[in-house]
């Protein structure tokens, strides 16, 4: 209440004057008192409530209709933590700005309810130098996890291109953040983002599909690949189950399932292919299978490819040219015989029952392997029933990265496969582990050989949710835009995923889909890429490099200026375009992993000469050497490494 008002009503109770009226009924009506229970009430008072009440209604809407949403930091929980803000954190922030996740305790959100959609950038490159932030604080009475203040640009600042001036004139803090990781290693800050734990509801409903799944847990059937896991993960489609994969000349499918086929006692077979490098590509070699009951090899044959071999690639097949000189076989003979295994048995002309029509058809066989997808391209074979152990079993760390075969085999079967060396893979090895990993399976339940089996795709726990307060019926719809393919690794679950090849690509991209999503998911790389902090992946096709032995100096200023205008424009022109009341998250993941990443090589070239019988006193000319000193070099670099940059803002 205002102090004029309430000055204003006390002098009016304890006023004792007398009203005067020409006649009786004018007496009546500007009468000011009235004696109700012995007390004196004022009409003028409740008058002037009225209008109190009124005013402070029309003040507590102007203050909804001016109110906007923010951020602020909570330093008191943030210097509780032992660590800065780990990208846990900020995908659980994104979780309940658009989703149903709970408030974060390190940060508060004023009006959170008026945050319409989510954008989230990851930029790796974007590092304290680079934006004129003053470094970590290393006093053991300063906190290093706190916010820093991002200092004003001066006009001059501002018009230079050696810098981002995009970050302090919209952002006033970067609070510092932690990578994903252990001693030794930075783990994945995508899979992090991506992948998190899940609601309660949701946790209820797989206790009871697990339950309900546990009675029974004998049933292979129950493991067999969705369609759209088989899509998910890039296997060749037949075409009677979806129009999406283009079959090439050479490539055959097995016989449509029928409708009402016997889902008992089908057969399974346990395969595993070897390949080559030829000029179309990697060409079959060898085959095997085995038969999942009896444990017996059922066909086991080394392949001639149509084209000449350039590689054999034999430290991982295992073939040589001295293996396939006599063999004649083809991969048409090859692919015949496969077919006839994998097609069901046909009917027996000579039953005399009388409902031939409602008998259950023959199951058709399944098939078994470990990314079996490799397998059926190899084999170009489209087939509809198949598991994989890649996705039947966990990897450590979760979804979307899958298990290797030999390290699956050593933890659920106790026992080591692969150990040959140079000498490559044996395909009957690898069939027989597939086939006791789904017989350990089997045994022991769906949740044997899970990791982490309350996580998921952030996209899947957006989609059942309909927003914080029930606005985006449907569910939340989001789009990932990124380099590579998106839509087979972290974005596969979301309703838009874009692959592109460059930052350009990312800035147009996302200024299409935001608009029609709720949340959208973008990474700037091209810093990354001029820092050489992006190497490229070692593969099967080509041998790989040796290691790096020192960290390349960092470009100057100038090397990097062209880089960083061109980011600069790229948040301008996307911050100019996000619609009001658009949550900014940009993060940049991690710092400069190269020195990391040296050590590591280093570390694991010292280790597999151990592993491959060689003394110490014969690994160490060849310039392999690891000491307790490197060791605490690794460490020192990993932690390094994981340190990270958050900025949150609100476009009003």
């Amino acid at each position: 209440m205002k102090r004029g008002a309430s000055e204003m009503a006390s002098a009016e109770v304890h006023s004792s004057k007398k009203a005067k009226a020409e006649n009786g009924k004018a007496a009546q009506v500007v009468q000011a008192t009235e004696n109700v229970g012995g007390e004196w009430t004022k009409v003028e008072k409740r008058k002037k409530k009225k209008a109190s009440r009124i005013e402070a209604k029309v003040d507590e809407s102007h203050a909804i209709l001016t109110a906007h949403p923010r951020f602020m930091y909570s330093n008191t929980e943030i210097v509780k933590r032992s660590n800065a803000i780990a990208i846990d954190d900020v995908r659980d922030l994104v979780l309940h700005l658009i989703a149903d996740a709970p408030p974060p305790n390190w940060l508060r959100i004023d009006n959170s309810h008026m945050i319409q959609k989510v954008v989230a950038l990851l930029v790796p490159g974007l590092t304290p130098d680079l934006l004129s932030l003053p470094p970590l604080p290393t006093s053991a009475i300063i906190n290093p996890n706190l916010p820093l203040s991002i200092p004003l640009l001066s006009p001059s600042d501002l018009d230079s291109a050696a810098n981002i001036p995009f970050i302090a004139s919209t952002f006033s803090h970067a609070c510092p953040t932690r990578a994903p990781g252990d001693q030794t290693r930075m783990h994945s800050v995508l899979s992090s983002f991506f992948t998190g734990p899940v609601s309660g509801e949701e946790k209820k409903r797989r206790l009871t599909q697990r339950v309900q799944s546990e009675i029974n847990k004998s049933d292979p059937t129950q493991y067999l690949l969705s369609l759209e896991q088989m899509i998910e993960n890039e296997y060749p489609i037949p075409s009677y189950l979806a129009d999406v994969f283009e079959k090439s000349s050479g490539w055959l499918e097995s016989p449509e399932p029928a409708a009402n086929e016997n889902k008992w006692n089908q057969k399974i077979y346990a395969i595993d292919c070897e390949m080559c490098i030829t000029e179309d590509g990697k060409e079959l070699t060898r085959v095997c299978l085995i038969d999942f009951t009896s444990g017996i090899v059922v066909y086991d044959q080394l392949v001639k490819p149509s084209k000449p071999i350039l590689d054999y690639l034999t430290r991982w097949s295992g073939i040589t040219a001295e293996a396939l000189n006599p063999v004649t076989t083809t991969l048409a003979q090859v692919q015949a015989h496969i077919l006839r295994l994998l097609s069901p048995p046909a009917a027996n002309p000579f039953s005399l029952s009388s409902s031939k029509t409602t008998e259950p058809a023959p199951p058709t066989p399944i098939l078994l392997g470990h990314s079996l997808e490799s397998d059926l391209k190899a084999l170009k074979i489209c087939h509809p029933r198949c598991i994989d152990t890649a996705l039947l079993y966990h990897h450590p760390r979760g979804r979307p990265l899958k298990p290797g075969l030999a390290w699956l085999t050593k933890k659920w079967c106790g026992r080591e496969i692969q150990t040959r060396g140079e000498g490559g893979h044996d395909p009957e090895e690898d069939a027989r582990a597939c086939l006791d990993l789904l017989k350990k399976k089997l045994e022991n339940g769906p949740g044997y050989g899970e990791f982490k089996i309350d996580y998921e795709s952030i996209f899947e726990r957006m989609a059942r949710s309909n927003g914080r307060h029930g606005r985006m019926t449907g569910g939340v719809k989001t789009a990932v835009v990124d380099h590579g393919s998106p839509s087979v690794m972290h974005g596969a679950k979301a309703n838009t995923a874009i692959g592109c090849k460059s930052d350009d690509e990312i800035l147009e991209n996302l200024l299409n889909v935001i608009p029609s999503h709720q949340f959208a998911f973008g990474r700037f790389m091209a810093l990354a890429n001029m820092l050489g902090w992006v190497t490229p992946k070692a593969s099967a096709d080509q041998p790989p490099a040796a290691p790096a032995t020192t960290v390349e100096p960092p470009p100057s200023l100038v090397d990097l200026a062209p880089i960083l205008s061109n980011l600069d424009k790229h948040l301008k022109t996307l911050h100019a375009s996000l619609p009001p009341r658009t949550a900014l998250v940009i993060f940049t993941g991690h710092s400069d992993p190269r020195k990391m990443s040296i050590l590591n090589a280093r570390k694991n070239a010292f280790e597999s000469a151990l592993k491959s019988g060689k003394t110490p006193e014969e690994i160490r000319p060849l310039g392999l050497t690891w000491s307790a000193t490197d060791g605490r070099d690794l460490e020192e670099a990993v932690e390094l490494a994981r340190r990270g940059l958050l900025f949150l803002g609100i476009k009003q």
